[in-house]
């Protein structure tokens, strides 16, 4: 197994745990939040699969400014439910592992994402893989603890 295998298989983990605590959401309670600041589950879940769809345009263009007359499909479409923003982004996370398979073990190393701009950082395509895949661990965490705080089950993600 290589880098790029290994980067593939922490994403397609992520997700899979991601999804398992996401199904496990009851419907009504996908808009819950618990301040006024904070997102609803709902929102949290909108906000990684758009932010994935995101982050592939700034690796693709090296930088934030890929975003600046980019049209987000995400923006125009209600959110519906766990499954409908799964299936509406589906074609979008094929269309990213399928970039990740294009990058060599050279390029992770060199390759430099700017995100001076937009996050006050520049970081190696390698290390950007690595953060786009934290992003979403820990809004997952952070969903684990709304259900706690909801008092709903939560699933095992330790399997």
């Amino acid at each position: 197994m290589n880098a790029t295998d290994l980067i593939i298989f922490n994403f397609e983990e992520v997700r899979r745990r991601s999804i398992k605590i996401w199904k496990a959401i009851p419907e009504e309670k996908l808009n819950w939040k618990p301040d006024e600041d904070a997102l609803t589950c709902g929102e949290i879940i909108r906000h990684l699969l758009q932010g994935e769809f995101l982050f592939h345009q700034v690796l693709i263009g090296r930088g934030g400014k890929a975003l600046s007359n980019l049209f987000n499909p995400f923006e125009a479409k209600p959110f519906i439910s766990v499954d409908d923003e799964l299936e509406f982004a589906q074609p979008y996370r094929e269309e990213f592992l399928k970039y990740i398979t294009t990058i060599s073990i050279k390029d992770l190393e060199n390759i430099e994402i700017d995100l001076y701009d937009a996050g006050g950082y520049i970081r190696t395509l390698g290390d950007m893989l690595l953060r786009i895949a934290y992003h979403e661990a820990v809004h997952t965490g952070q969903l684990l603890d709304y259900m706690r705080t909801m008092g709903i089950n939560r699933p095992k993600i330790w399997d």
